[in-house]
């Protein structure tokens, strides 16, 4: 009797994280077999604070223009900005198929309509339960839960084995719209056997289980009972397509007429309730013009500017900048989110100067996480047993968390790889191993601007904004070389020039001086003399002031 010895499958995968590795935002991940890659979400991230003037962060996918000729398309895990936001960018240089559930195609559509490219793009609407194939990889589409609607995991079947990547994810037994996450399918991949999951590791610090969505649908209820009198405004994420339905269900309830009011809730709203993703009753919705025909007990507004972003609804009603709303005292404002980290500061300063109006503000207890907590995690683990982890999404200590988890799950340290942004992970059931690294990195995008701000241009800004400018102006004749006229010297940001007379009086002579010493050795290259003025005058403020503005001679010839 012969017996069939078992065959270890020899192939590997390679797995490339182009972003969403070192910091919340901009996820991007390419797996690629032989000829073909399959690049799984394409987000951006929000500037830092030391950013200044950028308003968005976009990936570097030089790697896939590169392979163009491999890239068989995009397939997307849900509608949140950093899994979708620099989608535009990326299709005018890598136009490929795009594939995403309906609530998340809808609002890939709303954005490719803003960039003038819904004509020249293959949007494809998959559901969840169905598998694609594009080259070498079938790609299937498992539902689960998040904090928008049509969230959904994937598992990609490839010639190495099975890789199950939960995108942004939490158990949410009780969900406010459509039916919860798909376990019976984790449960069917893990038994017929998963070479690596990659999991969403956003909250692995957090214990226990994220409560269920409709938890703060009872809050607002609460909410609405208690505060009779006055109108409510309530701040929340635009894409947060459960918590606005909640909330219009209160307001229907309570007799109230709904005010949406920001461009980007406005567009979401539009989007779901087309879709049927959102359902508001006849007569419900008003627009801010009507506000005035109603009494304020009878009002909600629904509005962007619960990260307290400058140019949000919520940020200039509290400025008292906004055109149509003013704060005033009997208002409640809720804020139904918690501050993405870095936006703390922001955030309080919106709340104090509604505090300051008069307004009642609510943010405690009024928001859940879209994110699974450790529990969560630790069964998707029990029910795929991966042979490999790799958690994904957030900043290192985010990824070292969800390593942690892995390991109470039983699996080898030499089988849980935390990858940064860049590596080349080749993955097979013989073994991992991270064998090169490829171009990637941030391009800030600043108004209609892509990647023409640099490290360069933000070190000018930062000391812009540090310690000023200074700007010098001068005329040479022409023939004799002689300084003809000034210097004049303009100073913005660095002091102010009429309480600042001698200090500018001893500048103009240092700056003649300094152009003196150079014509008199007969230096007449420009670039030359202007580095003379830079240093010299440079080497004077700063012993004056302790300041090194910017410095920009300009030099004019008669």
């Amino acid at each position: 009797m012969r017996t069939k010895k078992h065959q270890i499958n020899q192939e590997k995968i390679k797995i490339i994280p182009l972003g969403g590795l070192e910091h919340i935002g901009m996820n991007i991940t390419c797996f690629e077999y032989g000829d073909t890659i399959v690049v799984v979400d394409c987000g951006l991230s929000f500037p830092d604070v030391d950013m200044l003037g950028v308003d968005l962060v976009i990936p570097d996918i030089t790697y896939l223009e590169e392979n163009l000729d491999k890239v068989r398309g995009f397939v997307i895990t849900h509608g949140h900005e950093d899994h979708i936001g620099a989608l535009a960018y990326a299709l005018r240089k890598v136009n490929v198929p795009v594939y995403a559930t309906k609530l998340t195609a809808g609002i890939i559509e709303n954005k490719l309509r803003e960039h003038q490219m819904v004509e020249i793009t293959d949007l494809q609407v998959v559901r969840h339960g169905q598998t694609i194939t594009l080259g070498d990889f079938k790609v299937e589409f498992i539902k689960t839960n998040h904090s928008i609607a049509d969230a959904t995991a994937l598992a990609l079947h490839t010639p190495a084995g099975v890789i199950v990547h939960t995108g942004d994810f939490k158990i949410d037994y009780t969900p406010v719209y459509g039916e919860m996450i798909d376990l019976t399918r984790f449960a069917e991949l893990g038994k017929k056997g998963v070479l690596a999951l990659m999991c969403d590791s956003t909250n692995a610090e957090k214990p226990g289980f994220t409560q269920s969505e409709r938890t703060v649908g009872r809050k607002i209820n609460a909410i609405f009972d208690e505060h009779k009198k006055g109108r409510i405004i309530i701040a929340t994420f635009a894409s947060n397509v459960d918590r606005v339905q909640q909330i219009i269900t209160a307001a229907c309830e309570h007799g109230r007429k709904v005010i949406v009011e920001g461009r980007s809730m406005v567009n979401i709203i539009n989007v779901a309730t087309e879709l049927g993703y959102i359902r508001i009753p006849d007569n419900t919705l008003i627009g801010i013009d009507e506000m005035r025909s109603y009494p304020d007990d009878r009002l909600v507004l629904i509005t962007t500017g619960s990260q307290g972003e400058t140019m949000a609804a919520l940020s200039r009603m509290a400025a008292g900048s906004h055109r149509k709303v003013k704060i005033q005292p009997g208002d409640t404002i809720v804020f139904s989110s918690t501050p993405i980290p870095g936006n703390e500061k922001a955030v309080t300063n919106v709340i104090n100067e509604l505090y300051r109006q008069g307004a009642e503000v609510i943010f405690q207890d009024t928001h859940v996480s879209g994110h699974a907590c450790q529990e969560e995690i630790k069964l998707i683990y029990a029910l795929t047993k991966p042979k490999y982890a790799i958690p994904v999404h957030g900043e290192f200590k985010h990824l070292i968390a969800g390593a942690n988890i892995a390991r109470t799950m039983g699996i080898a340290n030499d089988h849980i790889i935390v990858l940064s942004s860049g590596d080349v992970l080749e993955l097979g059931e013989t073994g991992a191993s991270v064998i090169d690294k490829v171009q990637h990195g941030e391009i800030m995008v600043d108004g209609l601007g892509v990647g023409d701000v640099g490290n360069i241009v933000l070190r000018d800004r930062q000391l812009l904004s540090q310690n000023g400018l200074v700007i010098v102006v001068l005329t040479l004749e022409k023939a004799s070389g002689q300084l003809v006229a000034g210097p004049d010297i303009v100073s913005r940001g660095f002091v102010y020039v009429r309480e600042s007379e001698v200090l500018m009086e001893d500048a103009k002579r240092v700056i003649t001086e300094a152009v003196e010493h150079c014509l008199s050795r007969r230096i007449t290259d420009w670039g030359k003399l202007k580095n003379e003025i830079r240093e010299e005058l440079g080497r004077y403020l700063w012993k004056q002031t302790k300041r090194n503005p910017m410095i920009l001679p300009i030099i004019m010839e008669v």
